[in-house]
């Protein structure tokens, strides 16, 4: 090998001891016991490995037996049993009542309810919030976690694959994306393709340039291609 350090012979060519059992005491032993220890290795190293441990087969053992039949009268009765399952659905119900109530919060109960706007609603301070949907304010969306920014991000995505576009919905996805932090988390990455393509999917049905809804359908997959490096779903230039 090429020499890359001004290095002199080893004690082997010059005939000086050099003892690998004692520490180095300057740099220029320390040299000379490494250039020795590197003379000293074979050329050719050959692993001794044992055929009959490469033979050897690995089981896993699966007990398919099922549970232990309880001891007379630790059993509890069937009753209890139905009464606790009922317990634990009441449990697991708010999650589903949650979703529902963050859809009626962002989009409000008219597009939630699929009923038709009053006519006397205009952009006032009287506006009812409830009906036409809570504007994603900072002081409301400053207060989310990551966690939860995924989970009504996820919520509106699914509201929108089976429905059309509205504008509040396209206020409340630009909000909760500026609020995903970079690098997303593995949730994060497919629920944002997922509003990319499903935003496609609906521009593709609109039958005019002048659609109001064309402009903020760009936004969402400008923003999820470009801004997150999704940039297989970016959109090409004309």
């Amino acid at each position: 090998m090429p020499r890359l350090l001004p290095v002199e012979t080893c004690g082997i060519e010059t005939g000086e001891d050099v003892n690998l059992n004692e520490p180095p005491r300057n740099p220029q032993e320390y040299l000379r016991q490494v250039q020795l220890e590197a003379s000293l290795c074979p050329d050719v190293v050959v692993a001794k490995i044992d055929p009959k441990k490469l033979r050897k087969k690995q089981t896993v053992n699966v007990s398919l037996m099922g549970c232990q039949a309880a001891p007379q009268g630790f059993s509890p009765s069937l009753k209890w049993q139905r009464e606790q399952v009922s317990n634990f659905s009441e449990i697991r119900r708010p999650k589903q009542d949650a979703e529902e109530q963050w859809k009626k919060f962002c989009l409000g109960e008219n597009v939630y309810l699929n009923s038709p706007p009053t006519d006397h609603v205009t952009e006032d301070p009287g506006l009812d919030y409830v009906k036409v949907g809570f504007p994603p304010f900072l002081s409301i969306v400053s207060r989310l976690n990551q966690a939860t920014v995924s989970a009504v991000l996820e919520y509106l995505i699914n509201w929108f694959e089976e429905r059309e576009f509205v504008p509040q919905l396209g206020r409340w996805q630009y909000a909760l994306l500026a609020c995903l932090e970079k690098p997303l988390l593995p949730e994060a990455h497919s629920l944002i393709r997922q509003l990319a393509r499903r935003s496609s999917e609906v521009r593709t049905n609109l039958e005019h340039q002048e659609d109001e809804r064309l402009s903020p359908l760009n936004l969402m997959i400008c923003l999820v291609a470009r801004y997150f490096d999704q940039n297989d779903l970016a959109d090409k230039e004309d």
